[in-house]
């Protein structure tokens, strides 16, 4: 059945994380919106209410599919200390792609909105939550592996690869080389003791 609104919510949202990856919220117009969603101002109103609602709406979007694309290494139940270097080297890899210069929504919404606005705070928190309990489930299996020292603080580990996530998003956002991101990468994990 065709549908009657003549555009697929979907593909609305992700032409707003394109648009709001590439320019920020702030700097992003309701007139750019409206261009770039490929549809008029009304629709775009009463499909989700506001500016701040569709940029919500593409935030949540964006959890559900990029970011379970790239936090699979860690968050899976098997999930170990290669996983962890494994995540790395995924996001050292994205500034080889159309990715550099973009950044990771999630991230860059942390440094531009959490602190203004509430409603993008709540999904900076559960970003920020979700990669803590994802390297924390890693790191958990690494020590049962014997590849984190036996006396580290798993939890200190968890919030030093979060820091360092956040870090890796901010120098692909910053156009940063290839050789800066594996660099990034490879000082971040270099605790690990990964056994080939």
């Amino acid at each position: 059945m065709p549908n009657p609104k003549g555009y697929k919510r979907e593909e609305v949202l992700d032409r707003a994380i394109e648009l709001f990856r590439r320019q920020g919220y702030s700097a992003t117009s309701t007139a750019e919106l409206v261009n770039a969603l490929g549809m008029n101002r009304k629709s775009m109103y009463a499909e989700f209410g506001s500016k701040q609602k569709l940029f919500e709406a593409a935030l949540e979007r964006y959890s559900e599919i990029n970011l379970s694309r790239v936090l699979a290494p860690i968050e899976a139940p098997d999930a170990n200390a290669k996983s962890i270097r494994s995540a790395f080297l995924g996001y050292a890899k994205a500034g080889e792609t159309r990715f550099r210069g973009l950044g990771c929504l999630m991230a860059n919404t942390a440094v531009e909105r959490a602190a203004l606005d509430p409603g993008s705070a709540i999904f900076v928190d559960a970003y920020l939550e979700r990669l803590s309990r994802g390297f924390r489930n890693a790191l958990e299996n690494a020590a049962r592996d014997g590849d984190v020292d036996g006396d580290a603080n798993l939890d200190d580990l968890a919030a030093h690869f979060v820091n360092a996530v956040v870090g890796i998003s901010a120098l692909l956002r910053a156009n940063a080389t290839a050789e800066q991101m594996h660099a990034a990468g490879r000082g971040a994990t270099s605790m690990l003791a990964i056994r080939d």
